[in-house]
C-alpha cells in the first residue's frame, strides 16, 4: 500500500532576470548527460559531474512517496500517482486567482518587481510536502526550472535537528549535501533555491526584529539567526526562498520579507476521481469507491484534502472488498481509527513478531506521537524512543510492521532518524494516547507534561484542559490533535476500539459541558484562526447547532470588519461543509444583509464552495452584481452542482449577469428546478439569452420568476418560443410587473395553446394587458388540454367586456382553476355578475376569489351572495376588500361565512393578506 498522498503541482521556476540561457538538450536517464549546459559550466568536465551528482541524489531521493520510503515495501514512483492540485495567489488586496506551481515565481504581467521568496500554506494534509517533492523530482529529472542550478530542500523537521548547534551556512549546505564541498558555491555563479518545508514544524527562534545582520555565508552563528538572514536577504541575496506552512505558523514570517503568498486548496472532484483512478488498479473497485463516496457528500468533501483522500482509499478499499459488511466510517476519527486496524492487520498477515502485542505497540507508539508533539518535534531520535519504552533494536520492525504509520530512515544529515509517514498520524495517535490513558486508565497524560492544581479527575476536565493547552499554542500545532481527541469521544468511535480491544474501559459520555466550554472560549478569544478551529471541534463532536454558530461567526466577523484571511475562509468553508448535516437551504442574506457591493461581492467568492453544495441557494437582496455572476457562473461551471433551486431577486444583475446565468443553464448536467430573478434590471436582450438556454435544455425548470424586469412585449415573444416547446415542462411563471400589454399576450397565448398541459400558475400582475390580452388568454383557459390553476391579473386594465370572455372560457372549461385573482380592475357590478353565474357551475372548482378594489355596489354583491347561497359553489376565500358594498351585504356575506352549510369559510371585507391585493394602508402589496 501506497504512502500518504499529499499532492500537488510545484513551480517550475522560470527566469525573470536577464542572465546566459541554458541550452536545452534530449533528457537521457544517465546522469553523465545533463538536459541543460550554461556556457560558463559546459567548459567544466569535473564541476559537470558534480552537479550531475547532485540532481542523481535527489532525484534517487525524492522519486518515492515519502521520502525515504524507496526501500520499504511496497513502495510508489511519485510519478505514477502524482495529481495536479488546485493553487491560488493573491493579486491584489482580495481578487484571488489560479496559479500553475511552475509560475510561483513569475511576475504579474503588470509587475516588474522580482519574486524572491513566496509563502505558500495550506491546511494539514492538503499536498504542501509533495508539492515540494514533486518540484525537486521535476528539476532533478531536467524536466522544469533548468534555469535554477542549485536546489536546496532544507525542511524544518530535519534543521530543528541543529537547534543548539552553532555552524555557518556553508557549514550547513556541506552538511546536508556533502557534494557542494567541491563547488564554490558562496559564489555569485549559481542560481540557487532555498527550500524550508513545514514552518509550522519549526521550533527555533527565528526572531526578525533582531539588529544582528549576517552577511558572511562562511561565518558560524545559531542556526535560528542564519535562517532568519538567509530569509530576511542579508545572506545569498539573489537565491529564491520558498516556504511552506500550516496557516496557523504563517504569522511567524513578516510580511516584509514576502513577496507572493500562494494557497494549496486541494482536489477538486474530477482530480479526486483521477486519483483514485491512479491509486487503484482494479477499475470496478475505483468505480464503487468513488460511487460510495459520492453518495456520503461529507466523505466526498473531506478527500479534496489529498491525505485524507489516501487514507480513505485504503480503507474504503479494504472494507468493500472484504465479504461480511462493514459500517463505513464517516468522520476523520473514525477514518484513521479503520487506517490503524488496518495496519495491525497487516502485521497479523505477515507474521511480524508474534510475540509482540497489538496494545503494546499502539500504546508505546502513541507515548512516543503525544510526547514528541507536544515538544513540537516530529523527528525521533535513539532516546526519545527509549524514553517511551521503544527499544532501538524494534524500531526496525515497527517501521516494518506499520509502513504506512512508522518509518526509520537517514534524513540529509546523514544521521538514522524516526518519524511517523505523515504529521497528521502523529496528531491521530497523541489523541489516540490520551484518550486511552483516560479510559482505560483514569489517567490525565497533560499532568506529566505539567501537573496543576485542579478539582476532581474527569472526562469533562482533560477536555477543557485540552481545549486550553491547544489555544495556548503558538503556532496551532495541537489544533487538529485536539479534535482527533474530541472526536474520540463520541460513542461510535469508542465502540470501535473496545472492537480490538484497545480500549478496556468506560465508554458513556455527556458532550454538552465540552460543547458549552469551546463555544465560551470562542466568545473569549476573537481571533478568526482560534474560532475555526474551535468551529472544526464542535463539528466533531456533532453539535446540531453547528450551522447556526458558524453563520453567526461571519456575521458578526463582516460586520465588525474583521480580516478573515483566505486560508481561514478555507478552513472555515471544510468545517462547515463536514459539520455532517444535510445541507438543503442556503440563505446568503443572513450573512451579508445591509452589507456594501465590494463586501457582498467578495463574500459570495468566498462561499462558492459552500453555495455549489445546497440544493436551496437563496441569494437575494444580497447586493450581487453582474462581477459576481462571473465567479459564480464560473464555479458553477467548472463543479457539478447540486443546486435545483436558485433566487437571485433583487440584485442588479442586468443583462449582462443573466446572460452568464444562461450560459449555465444551457449544461445538461444542471438540473435547476427554480430559477428567481425577480426585480434584477433584465430587459428584453437578457430575456433573448435566457429562453436561448432553457430551450437548449429545457425539461427540468418548473418554476421562473422574472417578476419586476423590464421584458417588454419583445421579451415575452422569446419566452414564449420556450413554452412551446414540447420538452418545457414549466408549472410556474411569474411575470408581475413587466411592461407587458396585449400585443405580449398574443405570443403569449400561442405559446399556451400549442403546449397547454404543463403550467399551472400564471402571474400578469400590474401589466396593462387590457381586454384584448384577457381575451386572448381566456381562448387559451377553453381548451379542455388547459390545466392552469392559478391565474393572477390584479390590476391588468380589465373591464366588464374582457370579464365576459374570461366567464364564457371558465364556463367551457371549469375544473381546473382554484385561484382568480381580479383585484383593482374595473369591471364593476356587470362583470361580478357574469362570475357569479360560473360559481353557480357544480363543475366549477375556483377555491380562491380576489375581487378587491374593482367598483363593486350592492348589486354585484346580491349577484354574488347568491351564487354563494346556491351550495354548488368551491369557494373557500372571498376578498373584497375596497368595494362599494352596503352594511346589509356585507352582513350577509359575512353569515354565510360562519354558517357550516356553506364552504366558504375565510372572507375579507376591509383588509388584504395576501399579495395580490392591497395593504389595509391602501397600497398595493
Amino acid at each position: 500500500m501506497d504512502p500518504p498522498i499529499e499532492m500537488k503541482r510545484w513551480p517550475g521556476q522560470r527566469s525573470v532576470i536577464t542572465e546566459p540561457v541554458c541550452k536545452k538538450m534530449k533528457f537521457e536517464q544517465s546522469v553523465n548527460q545533463p538536459r541543460y549546459l550554461c556556457p560558463e559550466f559546459s567548459r567544466d568536465s569535473k564541476l559537470n559531474k558534480v552537479l550531475n551528482t547532485f540532481k542523481s541524489n535527489l532525484r534517487e531521493k525524492f522519486q518515492c512517496l515519502y521520502p525515504g520510503t524507496s526501500k520499504q515495501r511496497n513502495s510508489t514512483l511519485l510519478n505514477e500517482i502524482y495529481t495536479e492540485l488546485n493553487i491560488t495567489r493573491k493579486s491584489g488586496e482580495a481578487e484571488e486567482t489560479p496559479i500553475k506551481c511552475n509560475d510561483i515565481f513569475k511576475p504579474l504581467p503588470e509587475q516588474h518587481k522580482h519574486i524572491r521568496s513566496v509563502l505558500t500554506k495550506g491546511v494539514a494534509g492538503i499536498g504542501k510536502t509533495v508539492s515540494v517533492q514533486k518540484f525537486i523530482l521535476d528539476w532533478a529529472e531536467e524536466k522544469e526550472n533548468q534555469d535554477v542550478h542549485l536546489i536546496f530542500p532544507l525542511p524544518f523537521r530535519e534543521i530543528n535537528l541543529l537547534k543548539d548547534k552553532t555552524l555557518s551556512l556553508l557549514d550547513l549546505l556541506h552538511l546536508f549535501f556533502p557534494e557542494t564541498k567541491e563547488m564554490e558555491i558562496f559564489s555569485d555563479k549559481y542560481k540557487m533555491l532555498f527550500i524550508f518545508d513545514g514552518l509550522d514544524e519549526c521550533h527555533l527562534s527565528l526572531d526578525f526584529k533582531s539588529k544582528l545582520k549576517l552577511c558572511d555565508v562562511r561565518k558560524s552563528t545559531s542556526v535560528d539567526v542564519m535562517l532568519t538572514n538567509l530569509i530576511k536577504g542579508n545572506l545569498f541575496p539573489s537565491a529564491r526562498i520558498w516556504i511552506t506552512s500550516r496557516p496557523a505558523a504563517t504569522d511567524l514570517i513578516p510580511s516584509d520579507c514576502v513577496d507572493r503568498v500562494t494557497e494549496i486548496r486541494g482536489f477538486s472532484y474530477p482530480q479526486e476521481e483521477e486519483y483514485f483512478r491512479k491509486r487503484i488498479n482494479d477499475e470496478s473497485l475505483s468505480d464503487q469507491i468513488i460511487s460510495y463516496l459520492k453518495a456520503f457528500r461529507s466523505l466526498y468533501i473531506m478527500c479534496q484534502i489529498p491525505v485524507f483522500c489516501w487514507i480513505s482509499v485504503t480503507v474504503l478499499e479494504r472494507i468493500l472488498s472484504e465479504a461480511k459488511s462493514q459500517e463505513i466510517p464517516k468522520r476523520l476519527p473514525e477514518m484513521y481509527t479503520h487506517f490503524l486496524f488496518i495496519q495491525m492487520n497487516i502485521k497479523q498477515r505477515d507474521n511480524f513478531k508474534k510475540n509482540m502485542k497489538d496494545r503494546d505497540m499502539i500504546y508505546k507508539l502513541g507515548k512516543l506521537a503525544f510526547e514528541q508533539l507536544v515538544k513540537g518535534n516530529v523527528i525521533f531520535c535513539d532516546e526519545d524512543l527509549r524514553e517511551c519504552g521503544i527499544d532501538v533494536s524494534e524500531a526496525s520492525v515497527y517501521s516494518g510492521m506499520f509502513t504506512q504509520i512508522f518509518r526509520e530512515e537517514f534524513g540529509l544529515c546523514q544521521r538514522k532518524v524516526y518519524s511517523f509517514v505523515h504529521l497528521s498520524i502523529q496528531e491521530y495517535l497523541a489523541a489516540l494516547h490520551v484518550h486511552l490513558n483516560i479510559m482505560n486508565k483514569n489517567f490525565n497524560v497533560f499532568d506529566q507534561i505539567q501537573p496543576i492544581q485542579t478539582h476532581e479527575l474527569s472526562i469533562h476536565n482533560l477536555y477543557t484542559r485540552a481545549i486550553d493547552e491547544t489555544l495556548q499554542s503558538k503556532n496551532g500545532h495541537l489544533d487538529l490533535f485536539l479534535c482527533f481527541l474530541l472526536g474520540l469521544s463520541l460513542e461510535s468511535n469508542q465502540n470501535l476500539l473496545r472492537g480490538v480491544r484497545i480500549q478496556t474501559g468506560r465508554s458513556s459520555y455527556n458532550n454538552v459541558k465540552t460543547i458549552s466550554y469551546i463555544k465560551q472560549k470562542m466568545r473569549e478569544n476573537p481571533s478568526p484562526e482560534i474560532s475555526i478551529n474551535l468551529l472544526q471541534c464542535l463539528s466533531e463532536l456533532g453539535d446540531y447547532l453547528l450551522l447556526m454558530e458558524i453563520q453567526n461567526f461571519l456575521k458578526f466577523r463582516i460586520l465588525e470588519e474583521a480580516k478573515i484571511s483566505s486560508s481561514q475562509w478555507s478552513a472555515l468553508i471544510f468545517v462547515w461543509l463536514t459539520s455532517g448535516r444535510e445541507l438543503n437551504g442556503f440563505h446568503m442574506n443572513r450573512i451579508v444583509k445591509k452589507q456594501n457591493i465590494s463586501e457582498a461581492q467578495k463574500v459570495l467568492q468566498k462561499l462558492l464552495p459552500v453555495i455549489c453544495e445546497y440544493k436551496i441557494v437563496e441569494l437575494g437582496s444580497c447586493n450581487i452584481t453582474d462581477e459576481g455572476c462571473v465567479a459564480l457562473t464560473s464555479f458553477l461551471t467548472s463543479n457539478p452542482s447540486l443546486v435545483t433551486h436558485l433566487n437571485l431577486s433583487h440584485n442588479n444583475l442586468g443583462d449582462s449577469g443573466v446572460k452568464l446565468i444562461s450560459d449555465v443553464l444551457k449544461n445538461p448536467e444542471f438540473k435547476m428546478d427554480t430559477l428567481m430573478l425577480k426585480r434584477c434590471n433584465i430587459t428584453a436582450e437578457g430575456c433573448v439569452a435566457l429562453t436561448s438556454a432553457l430551450r437548449s435544455n429545457p425539461s427540468h425548470l418548473r418554476e421562473l420568476n422574472l417578476t419586476g424586469n423590464n421584458l417588454g412585449d419583445s421579451g415575452i415573444e422569446h419566452l414564449s418560443d420556450l413554452l412551446e416547446h414540447p420538452d418545457c415542462k414549466l408549472e410556474k411563471l411569474l411575470l408581475r410587473g413587466c411592461n407587458i400589454t396585449d400585443e405580449g399576450c398574443v405570443a403569449l397565448s400561442s405559446a399556451l395553446t400549442s403546449n397547454p398541459s404543463h403550467l399551472r400558475r400564471l402571474i400578469l400582475t400590474n401589466n396593462t394587458i387590457g381586454d384584448l390580452g384577457m381575451k386572448l388568454l381566456s381562448a387559451v383557459l377553453e381548451n379542455p388540454q388547459c390545466k392552469l390553476e392559478m391565474l393572477k391579473l390584479t390590476d391588468c386594465n380589465i373591464t366588464e367586456e374582457g370579464c365576459a370572455a374570461l366567464s364564457s372560457a371558465l364556463r367551457s372549461n371549469p375544473s381546473y382553476l382554484r385561484d382568480l385573482s381580479l383585484s383593482l380592475n374595473n369591471f364593476g357590478d356587470l362583470g361580478v355578475k357574469l362570475l357569479s353565474d360560473v360559481l353557480k357551475n357544480p363543475q366549477c372548482k375556483l377555491e380562491l376569489l380576489w375581487l378587491c378594489e374593482c367598483n363593486i355596489t350592492d348589486k354585484g354583491c346580491v349577484a354574488l351572495t347568491s351564487a354563494l347561497r346556491s351550495k354548488r359553489s368551491h369557494l373557500r376565500e372571498l376578498y373584497l376588500h375596497g368595494n362599494h358594498l352596503g352594511a346589509l351585504e356585507m352582513k350577509l356575506i359575512s353569515d354565510m361565512a360562519k354558517d357550516p352549510n356553506y364552504k366558504l369559510n375565510k372572507i375579507d371585507l376591509f383588509r388584504v393578506n395576501r399579495d395580490d391585493g392591497r395593504s389595509p394602508t391602501g397600497g398595493r402589496k
